[in-house]
């Protein structure tokens, strides 16, 4: 028995529909600025600004579905000016907040874009691609030192594309990289070339950023994403396409691997990044001992410390997105954070493998979400533009899931 509910569709507006089109693009004009980090506020945070003042003014609409997490970001970023008051010196703090509560907003806007029409979500992916692609080849061309001036797109002799750090440059690139990948698992082989190519860009930024954090990432997402469609697709035939198109993909990937590392300067860096525990990780006032002393002082302060104060304390910032919550939005902050990625991944779980429309993209974006959680022990994704784009596609398709399964009863005799 079909589970797909016919609904009765509204009627056609020809103006309505020429300004859906626009806003789709301006949209998908946003997700691409995404890639171009290089100062705060950046193109992304101006454009998006007005982008979501505008359409707040025509009719954004926030439904029940995703009104938690439009408190559950409000109630955090509460904690964030809390934090506020126990400051001494105020400069830069505020901006830090400001900054934080734009990134929310963006999240709960591209959640009711999504709710409202779900085919943006194919456009949103196209669009970080694209600029995924460009600024990888940035990177890359910086890297090695292409023409002129490269060298603004690498920092320590790391890729880091049009960001401000290979931290973030390399994890930008993975949803991007999962949604080519399932495209070629998924879709027919006449595209697979242009396919293929792209995740060979990608991946060969992911690999020139050394970063550690990235690897991993990229490694764990490409194989849940293959994992969960073994799981989801069980036709014998099917299994096969994806046996065999991944081992060939990670026979490239290998291939392009061996000649990167032909480069002196990529081997020694390679061979230097690849040691699982660094100096400045577990040495004095090191990475790990800043995460046991951040955790012990937290827990004396309620309201937290205040933005950007743990690195005039410490040698460096927080390097966890568990301990940035408590530092720099207090107790309030932290309860918000893990009860919304709590629930995020929890619902995101329960419809992971539904066939719906919007399911590849689900799962796309669960798995990397996942990734982001994990490597946020050892890093910070406070203020990554893409994980907040990533939050607000999970919550846009739980609101579609929502949708479906309301009309569903509704249709039922």
């Amino acid at each position: 028995m079909s589970d797909t509910v016919l609904i009765a569709a509204p009627p056609f507006r020809p103006h309505l529909a020429a300004l859906g089109v626009l806003g789709s693009a301006l949209v998908a004009f946003g997700v691409f600025l995404s890639g171009f980090v290089i100062s705060e506020p950046a193109p992304y945070e101006l454009f998006m600004a007005g982008l979501i003042g505008l359409w707040a003014i025509v009719g954004l609409r926030i439904s029940r579905p995703v009104a938690p997490l439009l408190v559950l970001l409000v109630v955090f970023n509460m904690g964030g000016m809390l934090s506020l008051t126990v400051m001494e010196d105020l400069s830069g703090g505020p901006m830090y907040i400001a900054v934080s509560l734009f990134l929310a907003l963006s999240s709960v806007f591209f959640a009711a874009i999504i709710e409202a029409r779900s085919s943006r979500l194919d456009l949103i992916f196209r669009a970080w691609v694209a600029g995924a692609l460009m600024t990888a080849s940035l990177g890359i061309l910086g890297y090695f030192h292409a023409f002129p001036g490269a060298e603004v797109f690498t920092r320590y002799d790391r890729a880091m594309g049009a960001f401000q750090d290979p931290n973030v440059f390399g994890p930008y690139l993975v949803a991007p990289s999962l949604y080519l990948l399932h495209g070629l698992l998924a879709g027919r082989l006449h595209g697979a070339p242009l396919k293929i190519t792209g995740l060979l860009i990608l991946a060969l930024g992911v690999f020139l950023s050394f970063s550690r954090a990235a690897w991993a990432l990229y490694l764990f997402c490409a194989v849940a994403l293959v994992f969960v469609m073994l799981l989801k697709e069980r036709t014998g035939a099917f299994r096969l396409k994806i046996l065999i198109l991944s081992l060939s993909a990670l026979a490239l990937m290998i291939a392009a691997l061996v000649v990167a590392l032909q480069f002196d300067k990529v081997a020694d860096l390679f061979s230097s990044r690849s040691q699982l525990v660094q100096e400045y990780d577990g040495g004095h006032l090191g990475r790990f001992e800043r995460h046991r002393i951040g955790f012990l002082m937290a827990m004396e302060k309620p309201l937290g410390i205040g933005p950007m104060v743990f690195s005039t304390i410490f040698p460096e910032d927080e390097h966890n997105i568990w301990l940035k919550s408590l530092t720099t939005y207090g107790w309030l902050g932290f309860l918000c954070y893990l009860t919304l990625i709590v629930w995020t991944l929890a619902a995101a779980f329960r419809a992971l493998l539904r066939n719906r429309p919007w399911q590849p993209f689900l799962m796309i974006s669960f798995i990397t979400l996942i990734g982001h959680t994990v490597i946020g022990f050892v890093i910070d994704t406070d203020h990554w533009r893409h994980f907040y784009l990533l939050l607000g596609i999970l919550w846009g398709c739980l609101a579609l899931e929502w949708r479906h399964n309301r009309a569903a009863r509704t249709a039922a005799p």
